[in-house]
């Protein structure tokens, strides 16, 4: 895959975590976005690192789109953990 696809995995990867992990986040439609992106990244690196699943080159590859997706929740947990009440 792409760096363009990393990203475009990345939109969605986040979107699908802010669907499953409703609520307000510090840093609003921007910040979940690039933490999706960040995550897909993330996710990807830690699957093809130490799950020995290596990165494929097709883009609809369930075990690349769970890794996305869960980067993505771990790193907007993460967030919220962290700054969380910067609202308040």
């Amino acid at each position: 895959m792409t760096i363009i696809s990393w990203i475009i995995l990345g939109l969605l990867a986040g979107a699908i975590a802010k669907f499953l992990l409703p609520g307000r986040d510090p840093g609003g439609l921007i910040g979940t976005t690039l933490i999706g992106i960040a995550g897909a990244f993330i996710g990807g690196w830690i699957s093809s690192r130490w799950m020995d699943h290596p990165i494929t080159k097709d883009f609809y590859d369930g075990a690349t789109w769970a890794a996305a997706i869960g980067g993505s929740l771990v790193l907007l947990i993460a967030y919220r953990l962290l700054f969380g009440n910067s609202r308040n």
